[in-house]
């Protein structure tokens, strides 16, 4: 007994809650850095690299709510200016802000919110979470809006605990950045405003006595950082004002019309539960654990009392004569009764289900429905999923890692085109051999309506033996002074190009539900099926 108490003690000694949770830190810094360029890049993620590349070497950029907020192109145009311009650098900031949501989740901890194991639980989610893994490496506004999210959280946790300016001024900076990021930002504000307004109208929370002072400083900053980045630093005043000097300027103020109209039209639209199969997919155990956070929330006070009565007249009855088998089965049954949680643990869970629910309805409501906007829904869900976290809890957890495991490595770490809803429109991997045969040739033509990311990845000079149609040509101006290399789309190409042999590639392909609709198990388990595809036809000189 002595020595396995002794093996315990050291175990325990050995894996401190800090050592472990900078073990998850570590783990996550991995998943987001390694081999962080292994796949090409995403349509949006093309254009916005190309837009950041634009602002750094011409300083052209003007607020259009179809492309959303400037944070995004600064902060890129500042690393291409740093380290150059590729696929590479293009993520570095994605995958950094991603990895600093874990280092958060410890900030909610020094506060009594959340217990140590809760904390090293919703820290190990995010790190391995498909969705956060594989948008943390990805150039979207999404990760960005979801850090300044949850450090936002965080500051007006700290402030009314503690009262200090200093909080204000994060939250403010959080804020502005935010807003600088997407347009349904005010949404989330609106959700934290109206859980912190009534809580401190029912005095669950408390303001200090200089708020107001405190406020005003807070709404100086978020103001300057919206004038400052919404007007390119002053270049364009007429974004905030809404004069329209230029034909193509769209003011911030219109970003709700723009919105409104893409929900109206449905450009990429889906049933209200859109997001529940990709859960199912790809967050299986998060959910499950999620749904029974909020159910044992909603009626904790039902159960914890309906249990303890049963308990206390099963035990009366017995009059305290039990056997060995009765009393395994009471203690068995005191075990399975939800850990009790304080005041300050059932305020901040009611908060995560609030925002976790009202964020699902939000985005089930939206006509504009895409994969990435999954993770604002799955942040708040990471913590309900923690919510009187007990023994059970922990091991269905832990082995729900497992899968969380294996469905991150298929999604991020396989370099091949994948049949995953995760993707959206993804371009393909076979760009890299057309891209081959470019950069051998000193002429090519490209004559189509979709070509994209070639734009990208033929930037600045490197576009300069590119001659550009927008549509199909007749056989004579396609092959005039023999380029090397022609690509045209396929359903708009032609059978034979004299002097030329053609080949079919994949430019950007989507997971086809329509062609996976009649066997969505064998699908779910083995992820493989015919995949939705746009195609170009590529010709090249016979030898």
């Amino acid at each position: 007994m002595e020595k396995a108490a002794s093996f315990s003690d050291k175990i325990k000694h050995i894996f401190t809650f800090e050592r472990v949770f900078l073990l998850i830190l570590l783990l996550t810094i991995i998943l987001r850095f390694w081999h962080l360029d292994l796949k090409l890049f995403h349509h949006d993620e093309a254009i916005h690299s190309w837009f950041s590349f634009n602002l750094l070497t011409k300083g052209t950029w003007v607020y259009d709510p179809s492309y959303h907020g400037p944070f995004l192109y600064y902060v890129t145009a500042g690393m291409f200016s740093l380290f150059g311009a590729s696929d590479l650098v293009a993520r570095l900031l994605p995958a950094l802000f991603g990895t600093l949501l874990v280092p958060l989740v410890y900030f909610i901890y020094r506060l009594g919110y959340i217990t140590k194991a809760q904390t090293l639980i919703v820290a190990l989610f995010i790190a391995i979470s498909p969705d956060m893994v594989y948008f943390s490496r990805f150039l979207r506004h999404d990760i960005f809006m979801l850090f300044f999210t949850l450090l936002l959280l965080v500051a007006l946790l700290y402030y009314f605990e503690r009262g200090q300016l200093r909080y204000v001024i994060v939250a403010a900076i959080a804020t502005g950045g935010a807003l600088c990021c997407k347009e349904e930002m005010p949404i989330i504000l609106l959700i934290f405003i109206s859980f912190f307004g009534y809580s401190i109208w029912k005095k669950r929370i408390h303001l200090p006595p200089q708020w107001k002072h405190d406020l005003l400083i807070g709404l100086f900053i978020i103001i300057g950082i919206l004038v400052a980045l919404y007007s390119a630093f002053g270049m364009h005043p007429e974004t905030l004002v809404g004069q329209n000097f230029q034909i193509n300027t769209t003011g911030w103020y219109q970003a709700a019309d723009h919105w409104l109209a893409m929900h109206e039209e449905q450009r990429l639209g889906g049933p209200f539960y859109f997001y529940i199969p990709l859960y199912l997919l790809y967050e299986l155990p998060i959910f499950l654990l999620a749904i029974l956070g909020t159910l044992q929330f909603v009626f904790k006070g039902t159960n914890l009392a309906l249990t303890g009565r049963r308990i206390k007249n099963w035990l009366k009855s017995r009059r305290f004569e039990l056997s060995t088998a009765d009393l395994a089965t009471t203690s068995l049954a005191q075990i399975r009764i939800p850990l009790a949680t304080t005041e300050k643990s059932d305020f901040f869970f009611q908060l995560c289900i609030y925002w976790m629910i009202l964020t699902m309805a939000f985005y089930a409501y939206v006509g504009e429905k895409v994969p990435w906007l999954l993770i604002h829904q799955l942040l708040p869900m990471c913590f309900v999923a923690t919510y009187k976290l007990n023994w059970q809890k922990i091991v269905f957890a832990l082995i729900g890692c497992i899968f969380l495991i294996l469905m991150t490595w298929h999604v991020a770490f396989v370099p091949v085109d994948i049949n995953e809803p995760i993707i959206q429109v993804q371009n393909s991997e076979d760009l890299r051999e057309v891209m081959t045969l470019i950069d051998a040739s000193d002429h090519v033509v490209v004559a189509s309506q979709d070509y994209w990311p070639l734009p990208w990845y033929y930037r600045g000079d490197r576009w300069n033996k590119i001659t550009f149609y927008g549509q199909t040509e007749d056989e004579k101006t396609l092959t005039e002074n023999h380029p090397g290399v022609i690509i045209l789309h396929d359903t708009e190409s032609y059978p034979s190009l004299s002097g030329y042999d053609k080949k079919t590639y994949k430019l950007s392909y989507w997971f086809s539900f329509y062609d996976n609709d009649n066997r969505l198990f064998d699908y779910y388990i083995h992820r493989d099926g015919k995949m939705g595809s746009i195609n170009v036809d590529v010709f090249t000189p016979q030898l």
